[in-house]
This record gives structure tokens, sequence and C-alpha cells, in this order.
């Protein structure tokens, strides 16, 4: 049997919208994805997919489900079938025993992450010398609002102000702070914050730039149960839309480049996340282009 919890880890790294508009082209309406329903005939789309929810739903004749159920229903694929086709888009192998190499991350790490975000975004509305760096690089408000770029300030520990239990497990676990020696500080210190998103949206790390000339230069969240960056790249849910328009994306180095290039019109660009482009990059990019 396939453990539950490799199932839910499975469905939190796939993108139900590029699973099914591989099968059935979809075109936007609003928030979510349409078509005309592949179960049942019809002349004004009914079937609906929601990228958010992760979900898909026929108001003409009631299908609905996850990616999984959706391969099971137009592919006539079984179970465990469908578990191992889309285990194999993302890279993922298939536990053989009855224990999940990587078991459901906790709520609290999510909770964490999305919290920190806020306090950044805040930071950098309140930071003259950070507003000042984003200017100079050409950036406008609306670039920095639409990938939800902050700054973590200068000292120790400023996450403090945002988590009353600064020695929460959830902090360590997700990558915000450091355990040291002798004290446990933030990871992220003086640095333009860049919030890392998977295929829902979700955050699922950072990349911070330093301000001056300091290294590293850049600065990613560790290796973490929400987190791996051989597997993530950096800007894609934003430029998931201007990707399948274009029919291409661009791979450039850093965050910067994404959204510079963004700034300038160019938004179907994405980077990898410090380390060189992985299979798993190339297969989700070529899920995303023609």
């Amino acid at each position: 049997m396939i453990p539950r919890d490799f199932i839910d880890t499975l469905l939190a790294r796939v993108d139900i919208v590029d699973v099914i508009d591989r099968r059935v082209p979809l075109k936007k309406a609003g928030q979510n994805y349409q078509a005309c329903c592949p179960f049942h005939s019809e002349k004004t789309p009914s079937f609906t997919v929601s990228p958010t929810k992760q979900f898909y739903h026929c108001f003409g004749c009631g299908a609905h489900g996850t990616a999984l159920g959706f391969l099971m229903e137009y592919e006539h694929m079984s179970f465990p079938d469908a578990v191992g086709a889309l285990a194999q888009d993302v890279g993922l192998p298939v536990p053989e025993s009855g224990e999940s190499d990587r078991p459901k991350p906790p709520p609290a790490l999510w909770d964490a992450l999305e919290q920190a975000a806020q306090f950044y975004k805040k930071q950098l509305k309140q930071t003259s010398h950070a507003i000042d760096y984003l200017k100079r690089r050409g950036l406008t408000g609306a670039i920095a609002a639409r990938y939800g770029i902050g700054y973590a300030p200068d000292g120790w520990s400023p996450l403090k102000q945002v988590f009353a239990d600064y020695t929460a497990d959830a902090l360590a676990a997700s990558g915000l702070v450091v355990d040291g020696d002798n004290r446990r500080y933030d990871r992220f210190r003086d640095r333009i914050m860049f919030p890392i998103r998977n295929a829902k949206g979700q955050i699922v790390g950072f990349g911070g730039r330093v301000l001056g000339q300091g290294e590293p230069k850049y600065l990613n969240s560790p290796e973490t149960p929400l987190f791996h960056k051989g597997s993530e790249l950096y800007g894609l849910f934003e430029a998931r839309a201007a990707i399948k328009a274009a029919g291409r994306a661009i791979v450039v180095e850093g965050y910067m480049d994404v959204v510079a290039l963004a700034q300038h019109g160019v938004e179907f660009a994405v980077a990898a996340l410090g380390t060189a482009t992985t299979p798993i990059h190339v297969r989700t990019l070529l899920r995303h282009t023609d």
C-alpha cells in the first residue's frame, strides 16, 4: 500500500493545471481555468480547474477530484499507475514499504514562513535604504508587491518581533533561524528577501540578496521538509501564465534577474536556486512550455 503521507506530499508537488492542460487544453477564466468537459459532451465550458485548491470540478456532469483522480478517470489508470505517473513527473521515488521517505510537513512550518514573509514585506516599507536599493535596480513598487519582496532587518533576532516563542522547533525546521553554539539567531539579516513559492503559490523558503558587497551575495533557505532547491524554480508560480502564452521560458541566474526582466515586460523568466539546472527542473519547464 502506498503511504497516505506520500500521496499528500506528491499532490503538494504537482500542479493540477499542468497535468490536465497537457491532455485537455485549458483557458484562463479569472482565478481558475476552464474547458469543455472531457467526461461528457458539451458546447459551453463547464469544466473548471482551480490552481489554488488543486481541484477540478465539472458543473455539468459533476466530475471532480485531484490530479490523481483526473489521471485515473481520463487515462483509465489504476491508482498505483496514476501515482507512479505523477511521481515520475516530479522526480519522486514511490516508496515500496509502508514508510514514506518524506513525511507530510507539519502546518506550523507553512505558518512560520507565511508570518515571516508578512514581516519582511512590512519591514521593506519602513526601511528607506532597502527601498532605495530596489529603486536603483529599476524596480517599481508594483513589481515588488507582485513577487512579495521584503527586507530582513539587520540584527541577530528581529524575528522575535513576530514569534512570541522564538525557541519553537518550527522556526529552525523551516530554515528561518540558525541554532549556533551559544545562541539562536535569524538566518537572514540585512537582505532583500524573495519568497520562493511552490506550484500552489505556498511559500516554501526564501532567498536573500545582500544589500552591499558582503558574502554570500545570495543566501537560500536550507533543505527543509518543504524546500528542496533541486526541485524548485524561483518565479515559476508568478510566470506560469506568461510561460504558457509564450510557449517558452528563460532560465536566469538569480532572483533579481527574474524580477528585473518582469519589470521590462519579460514575464516568462525563472531562476534555479543556487544550483545547476537539474533533470527535475527540465521536466518542470517542459510541462509548462510547448
